[in-house]
């Protein structure tokens, strides 16, 4: 997640933000809720045909535990143009109807800078916000002991992109917050799809935290999601996201 202005950055952000390798889980789980599952989420992010990106995602839901890692670099002409990569981990408690991070830790690489971020969340308010090298706040920025109920960027895109079940299919509403801005992603409407599939409108939504200029640029984006049935029976995968970002129509295509 950016805290910065950057066209190609914002072309990803929105959809997607974005260590690695597994977490230690077992102080989380406890008897099982729910089913457990992992997920190895690999999607291609185009812009006008071309390609721009792509997002990387392992998650894991074991007891009332959850873990994943995540990242997402550009590629191709953008990729040459401007070198931008997100590598995060975040562990938490999931309780079968929603996911409540526990830490988040995100390295960006611009270039040849790296900064790093760090989120610790309790009872589900963000308690603990850094970022080396330190950031001078701003007076755009939204107070984190006020986010009661958000979650990290990197949950909020494994909760939208994981495998459900049918019946869970576009539903999800979180409010997410980066370390300094809050917004929301929403899916609903769900319609069918002749392969016994589902697609879905969503948008992401811009609430505080962003400049004067990003909000007149653009408040609101709107995609479409579609799921196509998942290899388990009664469950969907989500196969393509088709957005609206600052530059145009985007596209990501599950590979």
């Amino acid at each position: 997640m950016s805290r910065e202005n950057h066209p190609t950055e914002a072309t990803l952000r929105p959809f997607p933000y974005a260590r690695f390798a597994a977490l230690a889980l077992a102080s989380l789980l406890s008897a099982p809720a729910h089913a457990d599952q992992s997920d190895r989420i690999v999607f291609r992010f185009s812009l006008a045909g071309l390609p721009a990106g792509e997002l990387r995602i392992d998650g894991k839901i074991a007891g009332s535990g959850y873990a994943a890692s995540g990242s997402v670099a550009t590629t191709g002409l953008f990729g040459a143009l401007s070198r931008i990569r997100y590598d995060a981990t975040v562990q938490g408690r999931h309780d079968g109807a929603g996911f409540h991070p526990i830490e988040f830790n995100e390295t960006a690489t611009r270039g040849s800078r790296n900064v790093t971020y760090r989120m610790v969340f309790r009872d589900g308010t963000p308690v603990s916000v850094s970022q080396t090298p330190a950031r001078k706040p701003r007076s755009t920025d939204v107070d984190p002991r006020a986010q009661g109920g958000t979650i990290d960027p990197l949950t909020a895109l494994y909760a939208v992109l994981r495998d459900v079940d049918k019946s869970e299919a576009c539903t999800l509403s979180v409010y997410m917050f980066d370390g300094t801005k809050r917004s929301h992603v929403g899916l609903g409407k769900p319609a069918p799809t002749p392969d016994g599939g589902v697609t879905c409108a969503g948008d992401y939504r811009r609430i505080g935290g962003f400049s004067a200029k990003e909000m007149a640029d653009k408040s609101v984006f709107p995609f479409t999601l579609t799921y196509a049935p998942a290899p388990e029976p009664g469950r969907l995968r989500v196969v393509s996201i088709v957005t609206d970002t600052i530059l145009g129509k985007g596209r990501l295509t599950r590979q």
